[in-house]
């Protein structure tokens, strides 16, 4: 159902979401046209230091969504995951949905709780998962963002997109939100707590 349009203003702004969406829905289609390219099955950590690899972050799906987060020092992860807390049983009837961290396990387990989140969680250390698909920089710093990956049959694990997070992306609707306020709040950033 097409909302209703009461003015010329209000037509230009029409005009152009729909413009933009155009816009998106093509972007997803290139990403997903992507060549995908086959990866390792890395070794990872739960939060409670216990050994799995990649595969074993599908369970019985043939889908993943993997959140590559900085760390528990950064807010802005901290904002996405809660956002995630609130969303992920409904990415999960779709695929697999974990968050990775660099972060060492004990440290992902108490400050996880600390935020009540309940989604599952990774340590991506000592592997090099977040370094080879782009979100680990050369100076050892992380930049935030997401991968997918598809299983076969045969347990090959292919990489399918990935997109990077920013202030104003896609995943958080923080930033949509506070867009339609009427005052510009360019120099906020979020917090632990307020």
């Amino acid at each position: 159902m097409e909302p209703k349009v009461t003015n010329e203003h209000e037509q230009k702004i029409m005009e152009l979401y729909q413009e933009i969406s155009a816009k998106k829905a093509e972007f997803y289609k290139l990403c997903k046209q992507a060549p995908r390219f086959e990866v390792p099955d890395y070794e990872l950590s739960d939060p409670d230091g216990a050994a799995l690899h990649l595969s074993d972050l599908f369970g019985a799906k043939e889908e993943l969504i993997l959140v590559h987060n900085m760390g528990r020092k950064c807010p802005y992860c901290t904002m996405w995951a809660d956002g995630f807390n609130g969303v992920y049983k409904h990415l999960e009837s779709r695929a697999a949905f974990v968050v990775s961290t660099p972060d060492e396990p004990a440290v992902i387990k108490a400050f996880a709780a600390s935020r009540g989140w309940n989604f599952r969680m990774v340590s991506t250390r000592p592997s090099s998962l977040k370094k080879d698909l782009g979100f680990e920089l050369e100076d050892g710093s992380f930049y935030p963002g997401v991968s997918t990956f598809i299983k076969d049959d045969k347990g090959v694990i292919r990489h399918v997109a990935k997109s990077y997070f920013g202030p104003g992306d896609d995943f958080c609707a923080v930033w949509y939100l506070f867009d339609l306020l009427a005052k510009e709040q360019n120099e906020w950033e979020p917090k632990f707590s307020y």
